[in-house]
């Protein structure tokens, strides 16, 4: 893994060069965790940086720490970070979330787009957090309707959609019943396909087929990021419009469309807390921040391959379109 910098989709500047100078002449760098919900690889994209003129074991010293599988707790390997004597650990998922607040209750957590992190219980409130967690909010449960509405636009005949949701997530299950709101209106019918572990993944997607429907819609959840490459490679075998949550990444491995929050400007943004935790900052003391901005990202070659033509007004209103 390239990791020259913090500096890159985790950043757009994690540290100044005033904070750089000082924190070596007190002889100290500071040691940012890096809690990711699952294995690396699959996750690349957000942790992969950009020269910005920063050098990991010059001015900051990053501590990368992952699970071995996807779907594998996270205690233990927030209690590595912990054990790393880290200054601020950041994390991206409601689960690395609590794992790193149950690991630590006095090391700075700055989530990177972290959904309802006040239902989770990780904060008391959005305006001033109280505890030892703070960063950046991701709306998600709220995008499940709108997510819905836009698939009917893009395959106006389907009837039926099949939901791959994880139970076991609480935010998923707000997510979900959202779903079900937002079916009744359109006059879709929904099937439940439940994942709580990777193993799930194919069982669900052959009960799919079982259940004859005719598109996906994922609920976000950190199994389903490592696992877009094969979701999106059963939905164009089977010919089934799909659409995903808050990353481009899905779009990009062959996911017809994408709606919600940039997941990179997450990390980007992220790195201001963690920069100003690191200049003295308390956690306690910064309000949660939540995304102003969805986009819609629209991969034109799948609706190719899947025979569909996408609506003009829907490319017009689409920020970005993969052709």
């Amino acid at each position: 893994m390239n990791r020259r910098t913090f500096l890159g989709t985790l950043t757009g500047g994690l540290l100044s060069a005033p904070l750089a100078a000082e924190a070596q002449q007190a002889g100290k760098v500071p040691r940012v965790g890096i809690l990711s919900a699952g294995p690396l690889a699959p996750r690349l994209y957000r942790w992969e940086a950009r020269d910005l003129g920063y050098t990991e074991g010059q001015n900051i010293a990053l501590v990368f720490r992952a699970p071995e599988r996807e779907g594998l707790p996270l205690d233990d390997v927030a209690a590595e970070l912990v054990r790393a004597k880290v200054d601020v650990i950041v994390v991206q998922s409601v689960l690395a979330a609590q794992a790193a607040k149950r690991a630590s209750g006095s090391i700075p957590i700055v989530m990177a787009g972290v959904s309802d992190p006040l239902r989770a219980g990780l904060i008391g409130s959005l305006a001033r957090p109280g505890g030892n967690v703070t960063g950046v909010s991701m709306m998600s449960t709220e995008l499940s309707g709108k997510r819905l509405q836009l698939l009917r636009e893009i395959a106006p005949s389907v009837s039926r959609v099949g939901i791959l949701w994880n139970p076991t997530n609480p935010v998923s299950v707000v997510a979900f019943r959202d779903s079900e709101v937002a079916a009744k209106t359109l006059g879709v019918r929904l099937l439940s396909l439940d994942v709580r572990q990777p193993q799930e993944m194919e069982p669900a997607l052959r009960a799919a087929i079982e259940g004859q429907v005719g598109a996906l819609l994922l609920v976000d959840d950190r199994i389903f990021v490592g696992l877009r490459a094969e979701i999106a490679d059963f939905a164009l075998k089977h010919r089934l419009p799909t659409i995903y949550g808050s990353t481009a990444a899905f779009a990009e491995a062959g996911g017809l469309a994408v709606y919600g929050p940039n997941d990179l400007e997450y990390y980007r943004h992220a790195a201001t807390y963690v920069d100003k935790i690191l200049r003295g900052a308390k956690p306690a003391n910064l309000p949660v921040e939540q995304p102003s901005k969805f986009e819609l990202v629209i991969n034109l070659k799948t609706a190719k391959a899947l025979g569909l033509t996408i609506p003009p007004s829907l490319l017009q209103r689409a920020d970005q379109v993969i052709e």
